[in-house]
């Protein structure tokens, strides 16, 4: 019989553990990312239909243990996560981040489509899984609406300064947008329809399209096109979404586009809180 040292076996052991740790934090991690993609893409859940939403962030504080019972606000309080909601779902038996999303897909569809949540945490020990959903308080101080377009478009330029994939689509660095008054009111007017009916569309409660209301407006170009956002409190978390998304980051890196419009509402009644709206146009 062969004879290891018990250092040596040991160390084999702690290998190990480290190997099996390191595949259950890149399960989550696959986890997060086939939600986000899920997200990315119109879905049907239920009698419901969703709209192409915007990434979750992965907040380590939403990590939460895999089983047994959680006070969700207490849990949330002592992580120090300043929260209007949350929300927790529990998986007991999948192997693996896919057999896991398949679940999520089939169970808790409107969970993970929910358009107020905009944080993520998961944590998986052997086949449970506990998936956390949060939208946190807005602590950010805002400026107008009008002077918080400004920054997105600001932004919005750097971003379009650089050369970038969006999904499976490239885009070379496309030229500045510049800043057009009368889209600057149409986002303004839709953030605030928005937010104060709990809704995340681009067709308004009318049923008008974002060239419809750019139309009706008096605006005059030929083209028009729109990204939308709710929950994230800052330009700078939009931005990052977007450009997390392919359709919203095709959207921001058009060539076509050369105006901005853009702005935010707030509604403490609302689901998300705070909406946001940029309207793109070429004269």
């Amino acid at each position: 019989m062969r004879f290891m040292p018990s250092v040596l076996r040991y160390a084999a052991l702690s290998l190990g553990v480290v190997f099996a740790t390191s595949a259950l934090a890149a399960d989550e991690l696959q986890l997060i990312e086939s939600i986000n993609s899920y997200r990315s893409q119109p879905q049907r859940c239920g009698t419901q239909a969703s709209n192409e939403l915007p990434p979750l962030s992965a907040d380590p504080r939403l990590r939460l243990p895999a089983s047994g019972a959680v006070d969700l606000q207490q849990a949330m309080t002592s992580a120090h996560y300043p929260m209007v909601n949350v929300q927790a779902i529990t998986l007991n038996g999948p192997r693996d981040a896919a057999s896991a999303m398949k679940a999520i897909q089939e169970s808790f569809c409107q969970v993970v489509l929910d358009p107020q949540f905009v944080d993520i945490g998961v944590n998986r020990v052997d086949r449970d899984w506990r998936i956390v959903l949060a939208r946190p308080l807005l602590t950010a101080k805002l400026g107008d609406a009008q002077s918080e377009g400004q920054k997105l478009l600001a932004q919005l330029n750097t971003a379009r300064s650089q050369a970038r994939q969006c999904g499976g689509q490239s885009f070379a660095a496309a030229a500045p947008l510049a800043w057009n008054a009368t889209l600057g009111t149409v986002a303004q007017d839709h953030s605030r329809d928005m937010a104060n009916n709990n809704y995340l569309d681009h067709k308004d409660r009318d049923g008008r399209t974002p060239g419809d209301r750019a139309e009706l407006s008096g605006y005059s170009g030929q083209l028009v096109g729109e990204n939308i956002a709710a929950g994230q409190d800052t330009v700078g978390k939009v931005v990052d979404g977007w450009l997390a998304s392919p359709g919203h980051c095709a959207n921001l890196m058009n060539p076509q586009y050369q105006e901005l419009g853009a702005a935010y509402a707030t509604d403490p009644k609302s689901n998300a809180g705070i909406y946001w709206t940029a309207m793109f146009g070429a004269p």
